[in-house]
């Protein structure tokens, strides 16, 4: 069930004009929380941070920005990196 969600998901981000994703890659600066989870690695109150802290901080700028979102280290942020962008 998860899974057709996740497909159903992302078809529908697909047709919305690739805004999100650009070459499966997820845009950090216009995914939402529930997108973010797409990512390997993280969950749901990592998602939120996420969005949290681009909410009070603006778009990031580079994706080693992620390392200023509460529970993401150099680390985490290296195992995210080709799943990532921040948008053109």
């Amino acid at each position: 069930m998860l899974k057709q969600w996740i497909v159903a998901l992302m078809l529908a981000c697909s047709l919305a004009g690739g805004a999100v994703f650009a070459a499966d890659k997820i845009d950090l600066n216009a995914a939402s929380a529930e997108e973010l989870q797409l990512i390997d690695g993280i969950g749901p109150a990592t998602a939120a941070k996420i969005v949290a802290y681009r909410e009070a901080n603006g778009d990031f700028t580079n994706i080693d920005d992620l390392t200023n979102v509460k529970g993401i280290g150099e680390k985490k942020a290296a195992s995210v990196m080709d799943q990532v962008t921040i948008g053109e």
